[in-house]
């Protein structure tokens, strides 16, 4: 049977910490480590006591470590260890308990501790409206149809289990957004690094682009040393009467090379092979068809074999990312301490009726807009995408014909009224290629920015632990 790894203990730990409801935090192996010198002074005492291991039996709860200026108690690692070795245990990665394992749960009790404090002292408070959700997938989970019909089993088994539950929650979305704020400020990546990145041969799995092509050859009709001019003028002859009939759009490649082949000793080889990937096709064949356009045909290639002659019939652009855009204008009314609702609501109502009447909307959007950034262009937004705009808008936005104007509409800001000039397909490729190198050289470098944040916490801070 496999054991579970003592250098998974501290993941391990905070992930069984609340195992029965399913809670995943987010700790990495690396949130546990050690510095070496509390670490051997943990271990040697650790090992000094072998025989008397933490246990439910024989612990009078205590405190077992101080942290700046709060305490660990023996039934909180005795709790995290419980719940350590039942996880690994239903993971059919079985754990003892023993003095190393005791060693790292309490240090990533010291770290959670440590993060906890910082986040009170940052004033981090996670959304209610997240945490909800997070309940309800729990809760979804367990079979259950609501929060409260997961409140309600909770108690049931223990009481005051649920808000042990929800307390536990919110303690964790504030450590994952102060890491998140810690780790993003720590790892620095350049415009630099990311055109290195897209230049290394790591970066071709983002381009997933598939290449229909035909590949046919004029075979020699020897080897290449022993041709005459005339039998390579005949080769050469015939793969370009072939190409020609291959620039033609549509064109049936089988007859094409039946066409072709006319009184040649030696058959053509080849025809249509398919999709394939840049990546997977030979170096010298991929450097040729990725720079053809669709239904371009190379010139012919002179290879020892004999005259290769390549056409790019199709090709799937699976990164190729096109959105909708809207050309939008807007005048904006807005709602605040020198402008009541009801007040903007009138107003915008105003000057819907004098676009009914005909009124410019540019002129409108000028003189009465409330939007500095817009007003001066007429209430021009320029080009924008759904996601770039709140969900009101973005609704309104969809729903609007090209040439035609809203109804007024509320959303935060204010009312609104917004005319649609235009719409498109815009292409981003260039800009989710850049982001999916960014994204990778941050999951490269935010595990050691990560270790070394929490290596800074650790020692910035107070800790001892007692015998």
């Amino acid at each position: 049977m496999r054991f579970f790894s003592l250098r998974q203990t501290s993941r391990a730990v905070l992930l069984s910490m609340s195992m029965s409801a399913g809670l995943v935090l987010s700790f990495s192996a690396q949130a546990a480590t050690v510095n070496s010198a509390t670490a051997s002074k943990t271990n040697a005492s650790a090992e000094q006591s072998n025989v008397n291991r933490l246990t439910p039996a024989n612990s009078t709860d205590g405190i077992i470590a101080l942290v700046n200026e709060n305490a660990i108690l023996k039934s909180d690692l005795i709790d995290a260890i419980t719940q350590t070795q039942a996880r690994a245990q239903a993971a059919g990665e079985p754990i003892a308990n023993s003095a190393q394992l005791q060693s790292e749960v309490l240090n990533a009790l010291i770290l959670r501790e440590l993060q906890l404090s910082l986040v009170k002292r940052v004033g981090l408070n996670p959304n209610e409206a997240d945490i909800n959700q997070r309940l309800g997938q729990i809760a979804q989970a367990e079979g259950l149809g609501s929060i409260a019909a997961l409140q309600q089993r909770l108690d049931a088994d223990q009481p005051g289990s649920y808000a042990t539950l929800r307390a536990k929650l919110i303690e964790d979305a504030a450590i994952q957004s102060l890491q998140q704020r810690q780790i993003s400020s720590r790892v620095r990546i350049s415009e630099q690094d990311i055109d290195a990145f897209l230049a290394s041969p790591e970066a071709k799995r983002l381009n997933q682009s598939e290449y229909q092509t035909v590949h046919v050859r004029v075979p020699y009709m020897d080897d290449y040393s022993r041709l005459s001019e005339a039998q390579r003028a005949e080769a050469l002859k015939v793969a370009q009467a072939l190409r020609a009939r291959l620039l033609e759009p549509n064109v049936d490649v089988a007859a094409a090379v039946t066409a072709s082949q006319g009184s040649y000793a030696i058959p053509i080889q080849g025809g249509d092979m398919g999709f394939h990937k840049a990546a997977s096709l030979p170096t010298e064949l991929s450097s040729e068809i990725t720079k053809l356009d669709v239904g371009a045909v190379s010139a012919p290639l002179l290879t020892p074999e004999g005259i290769d002659i390549i056409k790019l019939a199709d090709k799937k652009e699976s990164d190729k990312m096109l959105i909708p855009q809207w050309n939008t204008r807007h005048i904006l009314i807005k709602v605040d301490e020198l402008q009541t609702d009801a007040l903007a609501e009138q107003k915008i109502n105003d000057l819907y009726e004098q676009l009914r009447s005909g009124a410019d909307f540019s002129g409108l959007a000028s003189t009465y807009s409330d939007d500095p950034g817009s007003a001066g262009r007429g209430g021009d937004l320029d080009w924008v995408s759904a996601e770039d705009m709140v969900g009101p808008f973005e609704a309104v936005m969809k729903n609007t014909a090209v040439g035609d104007y809203s109804a007024p509409f509320k959303t935060q800001f204010g009312w609104h009224i917004l005319k649609v000039e235009g719409k498109r397909q815009e292409d981003v490729s260039e800009q989710y290629r850049r982001n999916m190198a960014r994204q990778a050289l941050y999951q490269r470098l935010a595990p050691q920015a990560k270790e070394d944040w929490l290596q800074e916490l650790r020692a910035g801070a107070y800790i001892q632990v007692l015998g």
